[in-house]
């Protein structure tokens, strides 16, 4: 059986799989971000709670906030006290087994992949739209990661065709560059791109339920977001040209969201033709914890 563990900033969330990907058993605790020693210990419990619910051995997966690096270190993780540590190995240290660990985003992608929306698919593009915009690539199953351990991060590229104009004011990201993807397409830079617009500050249901009221204001917002979202989706078919991509995150919630997307990234497209199919992530919030259960299973 899988156990797969799903590390936020402010909970972990633990499931275990069998081999038909069915859950036979679901935890969640609160994170501990204390110290480095505080939140390793806290992880341990939750694997070995989930050990003892169990009668037969477990694969054991992680999916976190941030990286792992060629050396084995965690980098650009938002819980600071992970950054820097070789966390995988303390794990396989302590349980004397292999245990994999990776990104939330390669996660969420290896479960749509494995048996979600991409099911079936060879080529797989993953894309989280939620606080951030993450993403992860699958091939035949299986994670690109890469030597930078970046395969995915297609939210830290500029922006495609970005014109003041009709973007908006410039964007600083967090990460230090200028204009990047995630500024403009996720929900928090859609909640900028409002805030902009209006001198107010609205979350993203407040914003949809306004468009779906009819404002003519906010339907020009909306249509210049749908617009991002294709001029960056076409940076990937160009690059890459996957068989699918699958959306995740609160905004992939949105029906709109897909109302003529094809069309749209068609414009952008080499030969302004666009076959990829764009599909709603089929597990949503479970995506995370059951792409690290499988990549246990694939690391055993």
């Amino acid at each position: 059986m899988r156990l797969g563990l799903d590390i936020g900033g402010t909970k972990i969330e633990a499931v275990v799989l069998d081999d038909q990907g069915a859950t036979l058993y679901r935890q969640r605790y609160g994170t501990q971000k204390q110290s480095y020693n505080a939140f390793f210990d806290s992880v341990v419990t939750a694997i070995n709670d989930a050990r003892n619910a169990t009668t037969d051995s477990l694969s054991i997966g992680l999916g976190i906030p941030g990286a792992s690096a060629a050396d084995g270190l965690i980098k650009n993780s938002n819980i600071l006290v992970l950054n820097q540590q070789p966390f995988a190995q303390h794990l396989e240290q302590h349980f004397h087994m292999p245990v994999a660990v990776t990104n939330d985003g390669n996660c969420f992608t290896l479960s749509e992949a494995i048996d979600g929306a991409g099911k079936g698919y060879g080529v797989v593009f993953g894309v989280i739209l939620g606080t951030g915009c993450g993403g992860g690539l699958c091939v035949d199953n299986r994670l690109i990661t890469g030597p930078n351990a970046c395969a995915g991060e297609w939210g830290h590229n500029v922006l495609p065709h970005y014109h003041p104009k009709k973007d908006g004011e410039s964007a600083q990201c967090y990460c230090g560059q200028t204009n990047c993807i995630e500024s403009f397409i996720s929900g928090s830079g859609l909640e900028r791109q409002y805030a902009e617009e209006f001198s107010k500050h609205e979350k993203v249901p407040h914003i949809i339920a306004q468009l779906n009221a009819g404002d003519i204001r906010v339907i020009s917002l909306w249509e210049r977001y749908q617009d991002q979202v294709a001029r960056a989706l076409a940076g990937v078919v160009n690059t890459l040209d996957p068989d699918a991509i699958v959306i995740g995150g609160g905004v992939s919630n949105i029906p709109q969201l897909y109302d003529g997307l094809q069309a749209r990234i068609a414009q952008y497209v080499f030969g302004r033709q666009c076959n990829t199919p764009v599909l709603q992530a089929h597990h949503g919030d479970s995506s995370g914890v059951r792409g690290a259960a499988w990549l246990g299973a694939q690391r055993k």
